[in-house]
């Protein structure tokens, strides 16, 4: 049995699995949404919006990069995060848009490097709520939700 050293693809053990050189990008998923989604609720909801990946790796990384598009807010504080499958990431909300004026139509973007320490499906999805009135996703012409995952060997 040999294990082999390629300075381009990294190292491939006696079992003929690849292990890449820490920080390199794996593999990329990429979902774009423009079905509108509403909320009234107070406590986070899901906006259906979601993306999924599975790790090659236990040791990787996901890298998750997120755009809300369209978003339509009422004088009112409107709060987002992202769930891995049913566990929110973020203590905090990891996007927020607060409007002292009404009816804003805009994008909040956010992005988390989070560590599944899985290689079985993995599943991110946006969560939202409203601190008063009624928010909206993907509202209007070109409103697009977009998460990019980017799995980054450890």
């Amino acid at each position: 049995m040999s294990t082999i050293i390629d300075g381009s693809a990294g190292i491939t053990f006696p079992n003929s699995t690849v292990q890449a050189s820490a920080g390199s990008v794996l593999q990329v998923v990429q979902i774009k949404n423009t079905t509108q989604a509403s909320t009234t609720s107070t406590s986070l909801v899901t906006t259906g919006v979601s993306a999924t990946i599975t790790p090659k790796f236990s040791t990787s990384k996901i890298l998750a990069l997120v755009v809300c598009g369209g978003i339509y807010a009422q004088t009112q504080a409107n709060y987002y995060s992202l769930y891995r499958n049913s566990t929110n990431l973020s203590a905090d909300n990891l996007g927020q848009l607060y409007c002292n004026t009404a009816n804003v139509l805009t994008n909040v973007t956010f992005n988390i490097l989070d560590n599944p320490t899985t290689t079985s499906s993995t599943t991110y999805t946006i969560y939202f709520n409203a601190s008063s009135g009624t928010t909206y996703l993907n509202l209007g012409n070109g409103g697009v939700t977009t998460i990019i995952l980017m799995e980054i060997a450890g």
